[in-house]
């Protein structure tokens, strides 16, 4: 892929429309308010942050070439079931790890959304759906990426509560047994591959909202609009 296309691409995934970010900060924000009903919480985890705010791509940048990995991800899955986890950092890297990897050359838009669903909570007061596929090219785009062979895969490193949501549990503890929605902050790197060009990686970082009730297993709340450190 020549530089010229893989910037067309890079330029098109991060399609976020001012409405569609404007949506994930107030649905965030109210995600945030049930968790912690702590106004300085909302107002950090949901401020502006212009161009940052979007959502990360994961199509691919120009980068050197190297060997392009073949195998699919998750043995034949678009999408790696949720771990049975009652951990929220365990559940926030695994969602990471999930969210980051792709391939377009086995599976289509649909298959892998379809995918994500499953780590979805089913309490639809919480669930911020849009913030999850908003992270899934279009199909249109996701169309050219197959074209291209492109594949992704992930590797999380460190997962943490960011310090404004602990300071706000030390604050009001009981305030998270509402929703029992917590915020998780995670790091990694995702290597991009596609055909002809060889692959690239880059450090990521995201922050979700994770749900795990007493006695169940955690599941995806959301994506927040930006990265809480």
């Amino acid at each position: 892929m020549s530089k010229k296309r893989s910037r067309t691409i890079t330029q098109e995934r991060t399609y976020g429309a001012p409405s569609s970010v404007l949506r994930r900060s107030l649905i965030g924000g109210i995600v945030l308010a049930v968790l912690v009903a702590v106004a300085g919480l909302v107002a950090y985890l949901t401020r502006p942050e212009g161009p940052a705010a979007t959502k990360p791509s994961p199509a691919p940048t120009s980068a050197p070439e190297s060997p392009s990995p073949t195998a699919t991800p998750y043995k034949g899955k678009a999408v790696a079931a949720p771990p049975q986890t009652s951990d929220p950092i365990t559940f926030a890297k695994a969602a990471t790890k999930a969210l980051w990897t792709y391939d377009t050359r086995s599976f289509s838009q649909a298959e892998h959304l379809a995918g994500l669903k499953q780590w979805m909570t089913g309490e639809k007061k919480y669930a911020d759906w849009k913030s999850v596929s908003d992270q899934v090219p279009s199909p249109v785009l996701w169309a050219r990426m197959h074209d291209n062979h492109q594949h992704a895969s992930a590797n999380v490193g460190e997962g943490h509560f960011p310090q404004a949501f602990k300071t706000a549990l030390a604050q009001d503890p009981g305030a998270i047994t509402e929703a029992y929605v917590y915020a998780v902050t995670v790091t990694g790197k995702q290597t991009l591959a596609w055909k002809g060009s060889g692959a690239g990686a880059e450090s990521r970082s995201t922050t979700l909202a994770v749900q795990c009730r007493p006695h169940q297993d955690c599941a995806l709340t959301g994506v927040l609009p930006s990265v809480s450190p």
